[in-house]
């Protein structure tokens, strides 16, 4: 199965959540009133778009309705995809951090898959060639150091990992030392999650990033914030909390093919301007995938692949 109709089949349930109900819209009106866009505003909102960004969508929809003097609701629904896509476009300088000498630091409350994603990036950039070290500074579980020691030997990187219960700004430490020694091309760090100690947990974050702003200032920064798609939009509640803590430089979004709420990922980039850089659609390496917004709102809107306008 090509990489397209693996995100096709892992969004299904958020397709028959929103398109469904859209497409009703779109072939029930006959005509563009204050009653359709009510209509598509409360199908959105209800399929985890969110309020803010419904609205923002909603307002360059009418504008190019306006411009393009449509008339006809079913000619609304490419307009509205244009206008999606050109949200979630993530730019061309998205991955950088794959050509240079970079840290990635991973973060997120407990149970959102950041382990496991530290582990398929660190495979994704190993079948680039590229040398990489994992950091496991997430302490505070055993389980975590066991599973990305797991994950370093599966993809033959190095793993620098102190015992349960250590400092994880240590673990950082020596792990800035290591990348620097060995010539790594990525450092990648897995951090703890225990958001019901939250205070704790913020200030672990805040010393990581001392220690790396003054060990390792020269290397490219990705801080990235791992989000449970199933939340909805209590994601968007984590981002805002971690946001304080840390500059988010981009969204992994887990669990995309277990929920009807992948329009999540429009919400966060929307609202907040934060780029989702990979989504998951299932559990093996490969179903890690970087996000294509293309291939993304093609997928929520069942346009079959190489018939995009």
């Amino acid at each position: 199965m090509g990489l397209f109709s693996k995100l096709k089949e892992g969004l299904t349930k958020t397709r028959d959540h929103i398109t469904s109900g859209m497409d009703a819209i779109f072939s029930g009106f006959s005509s563009i009133d204050d009653d359709f866009y009510e209509e598509l505003e409360e199908t959105m909102i209800m399929g985890d778009i969110g309020v803010c960004a419904t609205e923002e969508i909603l307002e360059e929809l009418k504008e190019r309705v306006h411009e393009n003097k449509v008339k006809n609701p079913a000619d609304c629904k490419q307009l509205l995809i244009d206008t999606i896509k050109e949200k979630m476009d993530l730019g061309e300088n998205a991955y950088d951090f794959e050509n240079r000498k970079s840290i990635i630091i991973l973060i997120g409350v407990n149970g959102v898959g950041k382990t496991t994603s530290a582990g398929k990036i660190a495979a994704h950039l190993r079948g680039q060639g590229r040398k990489v070290i994992l950091a496991a500074a997430d302490t505070f579980r055993a389980a975590a150091i066991e599973q990305l020691t797991e994950w370093a030997n599966r993809s033959q990187c190095d793993i620098i990992a102190q015992s349960e219960g250590s400092d994880p700004a240590a673990v950082i430490f020596d792990a800035v030392a290591a990348a620097k020694a060995r010539k790594a091309d990525v450092l990648l760090c897995d951090t703890a999650g225990r958001l019901h100690n939250k205070k704790n947990l913020m200030e672990e974050l805040r010393k990581i990033d001392r220690v790396i702003e003054r060990e390792y200032a020269d290397a490219y920064r990705e801080n990235l914030l791992v989000l449970d798609a199933t939340t909805g939009q209590n994601a968007l509640s984590q981002l805002r909390e971690f946001k304080d803590v840390m500059d988010i430089t981009g969204i992994i979004l887990t669990k995309m093919d277990g929920t009807a709420k992948g329009g999540i990922a429009i919400a966060i980039q929307t609202e907040f301007g934060v780029p989702v850089k990979y989504i998951g659609v299932g559990e093996h390496i490969e179903d890690l995938q970087k996000f294509n917004s293309e291939d993304y709102v093609n997928a929520i809107f069942d346009v079959p692949e190489g018939e995009d306008d």
